[in-house]
């Protein structure tokens, strides 16, 4: 009868750790980022032409080419183009038609098609000679290799090359090539309706640089005609050329002299420059110019320069004669305060223009100075435009716009006729470092009651008198809510609102790029507020330490920033100084699960705390950059008391300890014959990994962060160190994964999983060593070792990154949280899945099967249940972070590094809380039938009483 319980209980706990279809978006939460859109290829698209329907495209600067749906904001595909191609600093390109369903990327020296409407990889080309400069997808009517494919013009550029590429839209098969051997410096590539132009820039003899166009025939790839246009005075560097058109009926060239006085004008093809004066009426230099023009064969020969300063912009509107090439100024759109931005359409042969200010966005015809339309922009930031692409649609006379704008602060947004629609927070995927937020109120509760416990009984009782007489004044706002409360408690299907449970919390994000978010994790993740705490590209944050109504962001040159946790608000700064760090090592204290002082040291690159630590009881492991395991005492940061090297020839690459919330339920596992394996628990134990990458071998070594002594080591041999190594260390058990080959006969290749859990003896009921020791010190030179108990598992995919849930006592069953790159994936394995004690070759006994154990198989496959992600693609996830609740069945789960992802893991199933198939208001109706019953049925139930009585008698 046990092992038939025991067997159903056990068929119950699997399932219950999956994610129901209805608690997607309830339970977790998931922001699908890009990154910054490129200003040059972010464009609307429509990818088929049978439907007007846009798409929104674009490649970030992290080489993510992505299609957002313009209705929503929603991520409809993406694909990481940075993966195929080599490593470079140079920005990717996308190019795209409409109508052609494929757009075409380039990342590195590697150019790929993709599906416009689904993301699928249609082709891939590779390129030996250089990385890729420039992508132009041809419009002439000869480049249809089929009715939807275009073929692509590609420029790569080497050292001393330049070589152009026709490539066939439907394989990506070169059609003909074109070898520059000058010595130029391969610039960019342009088409007309008859011509393919290269452009590529000439050493002069002096300074400086001429432009040379070279014109070639599209169905042949030779040369027809070179020009070189004389440019050495203004042209510096290649960053001098302020646009070459492309795919214009009259593509252009056009770069500015030094001073910003005026304006060089070429009409790609031709020998004539046109030199265009600068009016500057604003009275201030001009910091940036931009050149705005259609992209299409049909389009008018217009085009417009946006001129910035400081504190405002204006542009002119330019029209080109075809015949004779000249250039004449159409009319200007007037010099206005603030920054703005402008965006190019087409519609038929019309030309658009759309200007978006901090205030208003207008739209305007290439053809006339008219304002078409004007609306009041609704903007939910107050930042700065940075750049913008739009889509305008005419009806009749009246026209309506949507813009796609990119703010300083990283926020992309959609504006409808000047309501924004969506904003996407693609700032957060630079996210370095996040921590949980400490709230203030339990603070301060643990402190009033940490004062009562050390009074006496009638002071504890006075001062708990006054707490509640000074807790009176919440009660009016109590009292004002609780109706709403009640109603909604009552006529809510589901007990949904968790919050006072803790597991609505916040947590604080901070980017690279110098903004701290802070995000709702009871809310779908949603911002709360976000600030620009440092102005600076690369923020190298080393840890955020959170405090009761505070936050304090450590950066590696020393300084620190501390920021408000409620509103962002930056409280205090400090300098720099001349200790470089490489990590900061925090202190906390508890009662219960509320912290009541933290500390924070500062580890030099040497492992070396910067002070000593006078204030903190205890000890400190650090590691250094020459590949040592330091461990350090209180009052003394000059000398290490102890110091492990890894052997020689191995390089360490990771050292994790035990997370400083890791409560231990039980100090032994109860076997099914009731004897007990009494659990090895120590609170200071460092899993250390080492890597060779000569003999490709990894070592991971136990140590005993007190003593320093090697508790355990394995080294395993056929080891690929380019591959991931993650480890993670919780109660008596760690788990490491690698890529391994095949060394003998009894090893595998593949990706493993190994698990070890840590014992006090071998034998049941015997606490070894330490069964009749009266008191224990690691310092101890007869420090008793654990005995290992381990096993390996084949795992289909990487892990990138290891976790282990956190519950508030850790009575509930512990998840391996594991980051699967390949799949962009979280899950979360259950821990007697991974139980090392798992029978080989031979199923287990009755007594094992009561135990919860079965059948060791030495492949183990990811259960869809497991999944945290389910469905959802999370990529790019670096770091994972846990956290309880008030909930014993609950952990809190949050990873970023790419994607933002949150989510409530409950291993043990929500045992704690009342599911949603329970009804509140089906449990009053039914008190309440039950009352109007009773007090019907009385009256009648006493009457029939007395009558009984009447007729006894």
């Amino acid at each position: 009868m046990r092992l038939q319980a025991a067997l159903f209980i056990a068929a119950c706990v699997s399932p219950a750790v999956a994610i129901y279809s209805d608690e997607v978006n309830h339970i977790d939460f998931h922001h699908a980022l890009l990154g910054a859109p490129s200003p040059d290829s972010t464009f609307f698209l429509k990818p088929s032409s049978s439907s007007n329907a846009s798409l929104l495209y674009t490649i970030s600067d992290k080489s993510i080419v992505g299609a957002i749906n313009p209705r929503d904001g929603t991520l409809i595909w993406r694909q990481d183009i940075s993966r195929s191609g080599s490593a470079s600093s140079a920005a990717g390109i996308l190019r795209g038609l409409d109508g052609n369903n494929a757009v075409v990327g380039a990342a590195g020296d590697s150019i790929s098609s993709w599906g416009a409407q689904d993301g699928k990889l249609i082709w891939e080309n590779r390129f030996a000679d250089g990385v890729v400069a420039d992508l132009e997808l041809l419009e002439l009517e000869d480049a249809r290799a089929t009715s939807s494919a275009r073929d692509t013009i590609a420029l790569t550029g080497g050292e001393s090359t330049g070589v152009v590429r026709r490539l066939d839209g439907d394989s990506g098969e070169t059609k003909w090539e074109y070898k520059d051997n000058s010595g130029d410096v391969a610039f960019q590539v342009s088409s007309s309706p008859t011509e393919v132009f290269y452009i590529s820039l000439q050493s002069a003899m002096l300074k400086g640089y001429k432009i040379k166009v070279t014109a070639l025939d599209p169905v042949t790839g030779r040369q027809t005609h070179q020009q070189v246009l004389n440019s050495e005075s203004d042209v510096a560097s290649p960053e001098s050329i302020l646009f070459v058109g492309a795919n214009t009926a009259s593509p252009l060239i056009v770069w500015a002299d030094k001073s910003h006085k005026s304006l060089k004008v070429n009409v790609i093809g031709t020998k004539q420059i046109s030199t265009i004066n600068i009016d500057n009426t604003s009275g201030q230099d001009i910091q940036q110019i931009t050149v705005h023009a259609p992209h299409k064969l049909n389009s008018l020969p217009h085009f417009l320069v946006h001129y910035e300063t400081e504190s405002g912009a204006w542009a002119e509107v330019y029209h080109v004669d075809m015949k004779s090439s000249a250039v004449s100024k159409a009319y200007q759109l007037p010099y206005l305060q603030g920054q703005s931005a402008v965006a190019t359409n087409n519609v038929d042969a019309n030309v658009f223009f759309t200007r978006v200010t901090d205030s208003e966005a207008i739209v305007v015809s290439s053809a006339s100075h008219g304002i078409l339309g004007r609306w009041n922009v609704d903007a939910s930031s107050t930042d700065r435009v940075l750049h913008a692409v739009a889509e305008v649609v005419t009806k009749g006379k009246t026209v309506a716009v949507r813009a796609a704008v990119l703010r300083k602060s990283g926020d992309w947004s959609l504006i409808r006729n000047g309501q924004t629609e969506w904003t996407r927070p693609e700032a957060l995927i630079y996210a370095v470092a996040a921590a949980w937020v400490e709230d203030e109120d339990q603070e301060e509760l643990a402190h009033e009651l940490e004062v009562e416990g050390h009074e006496g009984l009638i002071g504890a009782y006075i001062h708990r008198v006054k707490r509640h007489l000074r807790d009176l004044q919440h009660l009016p706002e109590w009292l004002k809510e609780l109706p709403k409360r009640i109603i909604t408690s009552i006529l809510t299907d589901e007990v949904s609102n968790l919050d006072s449970f803790g597991v609505a919390q916040s947590i604080i994000v901070a980017t690279e790029k110098g903004r701290v978010y802070a995000l709702d994790t009871g809310r779908q993740g949603a911002i709360k507020w976000g600030v620009q705490a440092e102005e600076t590209s690369h923020w190298d944050i080393k840890s955020i330490l959170s405090q009761p109504g505070s936050a304090v962001i450590y950066i590696s040159d020393g300084s620190s920033v501390q920021i408000n946790s409620s509103t962002g608000e930056v409280i205090s700064r400090s300098a720099p100084t001349n200790n470089k760090l490489q990590s900061i090592a925090t202190f906390e204290q508890q009662v219960g699960s509320s912290v009541i002082r933290m500390g924070s040291l500062g580890i030099q690159e040497d492992g070396t705390p910067v002070a000593p630590f006078d204030d903190i009881t205890g000890f400190l492991v650090t590691t250094s950059n020459d590949g040592r395991v330091l461990g350090w005492v209180e009052k003394d940061n000059k000398h290490p008391v102890w110091e492990f090297v890894p052997p020689s020839g191995q390089k360490l690459i990771k050292a994790v300890s035990r997370p400083s919330h890791d409560p231990v339920a039980s100090i032994g596992k109860v076997l099914g014959n009731r004897s007990v394996l009494y659990k090895y628990l120590n609170p200071n134990l460092v899993l250390v990994t080492a890597v060779d990458e000569k003999d490709h071998t990894a070592g991971f070594y136990l140590l005993d962060g007190v003593s320093g002594k090697v508790l355990y080591s394995t080294t395993q041999a056929g080891v690929d160190p380019t591959q991931p190594i993650a480890s993670a260390i919780s109660e008596n058990w760690f788990a490491y994964s690698f890529f391994g080959d095949v060394v003998d006969e009894s090893s595998s290749k593949g990706y493993q999983l190994v698990i070890s859990e840590l014992y006090e003896s071998p034998l049941p009921n015997d606490r070894g060593p330490l069964d009749s020791a009266g008191n224990y010190s690691s310092l101890h030179s007869n420090i008793p070792l654990p005995h290992v108990v381990s096993q390996a598992y084949l795992i289909p995919e990487p892990i990138s990154h290891m976790a282990v849930t956190q519950t508030r006592q850790g009575i509930t069953i512990r998840q391996l949280i594991c980051v699967l790159p390949s799949s962009n994936a979280i899950v979360g394995i259950p821990r007697h899945v991974l139980d090392p004690r798992r029978p080989v070759d031979r199923d287990p006994t009755s007594a094992e099967a009561e135990e919860g154990l079965f059948r060791y198989a030495p492949f183990l496959e990811f259960d869809g249940k497991w999944y945290l992600s389910h469905s959802r693609d999370v990529a790019g996830i670096k770091t994972v972070l846990s956290r309880p609740t008030l909930l014993e069945s609950t952990s809190l789960i949050f990873a970023f590094g790419g994607d933002i992802f949150g989510t409530r893991a409950t291993p043990s199933h929500a045992f704690d809380i009342l599911g949603k198939s329970f009804s509140k208001l089906q449990l009053v109706l039914t008190v309440v039938a039950l009352a109007a019953g009773v007090a019907f049925l009385a009256p009648m139930t006493r009457k029939k009483q007395v009558n009984m009585l009447w007729k006894a008698t």
